[in-house]
């Protein structure tokens, strides 16, 4: 599966959305502190995470017996890098487009 799509899977989910907002609040909590408020299980939540680490929305790193989960903003950056910001002004469209034309036209 293309990365992109991973994203747009994960993204599309809103229980996922809501654990990568509280990742975004406040980085690197562990599994119990993520599914506190969730009316889900233990086992919901970790297949969701899952998901999110699959897609590259949240890595993990060990903390003792610990594992913390951090948000990874790079994907949905490029993610918006791609589909939305390069409808959002013409004028930059085609300044890159030109940049593009005059730097295969000098190879």
């Amino acid at each position: 599966m293309v990365n992109d799509d991973r994203v747009f899977k994960a993204l599309a989910d809103p229980t996922r959305r809501l654990l990568l907002d509280k990742l975004f609040a406040r980085d690197g909590q562990t599994l119990g502190e993520l599914e506190a408020d969730q009316e889900m299980t233990r086992f919901g939540v970790m297949k969701h995470l899952k998901v999110l680490e699959e897609a590259g929305l949240v890595v993990t790193r060990r903390s003792g017996r610990e594992k913390l989960h951090f948000l990874n903003p790079v994907p949905i950056r490029l993610i918006h890098d791609r589909w939305i910001d390069k409808y959002t002004d013409e004028r930059h469209v085609t300044a890159l487009i030109e940049l593009k034309k005059q730097l295969e036209d000098e190879s």
